[in-house]
């Protein structure tokens, strides 16, 4: 017979599926840490372990698709942080960790912190670029903070003396490792920018272990280096090693030796610089007094060819050149008159009363006598006429024209004689020919004869 009140019965199949559920969708994933127990390695790749404390453990399933990287160092008594989900292996009902990730227990505990305060960090703008203040080419003096006993310190000091000796250095001593580290490093690098006597600072020490260089990735130390308004360079543990004071600073450099070289110039290189800048300025400024000597040269010249001396000058040559051409001129003509009296003379000797003589002998004393006194009449005649036409001449003459208040005008452009108002106009140049010297005007107005 039925009963009627007996409970709903489900499969163990079925109940290990709900709890299977439960477990996976109420836990999530998690972190879980403990000690490596009967690991196994079958075949497939996969790996299953008890992962235990003190008073309990739980079964652990490492399949290989999930495996990141080689996993031969992982053996039993290893002490590990496992990240996975909970859940239920339905066929034998036992409970189980499904790891997605494994990692040894100390520094993985340490990574996350570390990933978290990144990743706060970077997410608040202490990592932007544009935060970052450039490092001087040449620091006046350069200070470092780190333990004044490292070896660090030594390589850092050696690089300085040897690229650049004559930078001073300033030593901040701060523990670089322990629990007192961090307060030590941010009382260094606050003495440091209060002193405010470096142009940019150093904080390093050698390679480590994570927890070695942990005082690097303390989030108070970030912020104080953030906040410095003198240039941080940081330069801790190795090439391979990165630390939250890396990412804060205003530069990273792989080691704490290539930091000293980041932060001193070569010496040799610098000094070759300055003495090639030296030789172009050199080259510059002699160029720059030969072009100025030019022109004081070439101004000299137009000053004095400008100069009332070199008018006046200018003008006396002028007047030796109209006075010669003018000589010339009446030279000229008096050897014309010459040629003229000479003439004159032949023709009175062609008309000579010798005929009349022959002809008459009988009168030749009367016109011996008479001729006599025809000759010194005809010679007083021409002394008279050649007086006379001295006096022409005289008269006629421009010189004495110029005497008389009269000028020689000629066009001042082309030097030909004026003789009609017409020949300008109003605004030519004109130049007046004076008994003493000679003027040089501008034409206001043409009146003609018909005007």
């Amino acid at each position: 017979m039925e009963n009627s009140g007996q409970a709903t019965s489900i499969t163990v199949s079925q109940l290990n599926r709900q709890v299977k559920d439960l477990l996976e969708n109420g836990l999530g994933r998690l972190w879980v840490e403990g000690e490596i127990s009967n690991l196994t390695r079958p075949a497939s790749g996969h790996l299953y372990f008890r992962l235990k404390d003190e008073s309990a453990q739980i079964g652990a399933a490492f399949f290989r698709q999930r495996q990141r990287g080689p996993t031969i160092g992982l053996k039993n008594g290893n002490h590990v942080l496992v990240f996975g989900k909970v859940s239920l292996y339905e066929a034998r009902g036992d409970y189980q960790l499904i790891v997605e990730q494994i990692e040894p227990a100390g520094e993985g505990v340490l990574k996350r912190r570390y990933d978290a305060l990144k990743k706060k960090l970077a997410a608040e703008g202490l990592f932007d670029e544009d935060r970052k203040q450039p490092i001087p080419e040449l620091p006046q003096r350069i200070g470092i903070i780190t333990s004044p006993s490292g070896a660090a310190v030594r390589d850092v000091l050696t690089v300085l003396r040897r690229r650049f000796p004559a930078i001073p250095v300033v030593i901040y001593p701060a523990a670089v490792q322990g629990d007192a580290a961090p307060a030590e490093l941010i009382g260094a690098l606050q003495t440091a920018v209060r002193r405010d006597e470096c142009d940019v600072l150093l904080l390093t020490r050698g390679g480590g272990s994570l927890e070695d260089l942990w005082a690097f990735n303390d989030e108070q130390l970030a912020r104080t280096i953030s906040d410095s308004p003198i240039p941080v360079v940081s330069a801790v543990g190795h090439e391979v090693d990165f630390t939250i004071a890396d990412f804060v600073a205003d530069v990273r450099a792989q080691t704490h030796s290539g930091a000293a070289e980041l932060m001193a110039p070569d010496r040799e290189e610098w000094l070759r610089s300055i003495n090639a800048i030296a030789k172009r300025i050199a080259r510059q400024g002699q160029r720059s007094l030969e072009d100025k000597a030019q022109s004081l040269d070439w101004l000299s010249r137009r000053l004095i060819a400008g100069s009332p001396a070199a008018r006046v000058a200018r003008q006396q040559d002028k007047l030796r050149e109209i006075r010669g051409r003018v000589s010339a001129a009446l030279r000229k003509r008096i050897h014309e008159q010459g040629s003229k009296l000479q003439g004159l003379h032949n023709e009175l000797l062609q008309v000579s009363p010798a005929v009349r003589v022959q002809r008459s002998i009988s009168q030749v004393a009367e016109f011996r006598q008479r001729l006599a006194v025809t000759g010194r009449g005809t010679v007083s005649a021409l002394r008279h006429n050649l007086q006379v036409t001295a006096r022409a001449l005289d008269a006629v003459s421009p010189l004495a024209t110029l005497d008389r208040g009269y000028a020689i005008v000629t066009d001042a452009s082309t030097g030909k004689a004026l003789l009609r108002a017409k020949d300008v106009k109003q605004g030519d140049d004109i130049r007046a020919r004076l008994a003493e010297g000679a003027l040089v005007a501008t034409i206001r107005d043409v009146i003609d004869d018909n005007d």
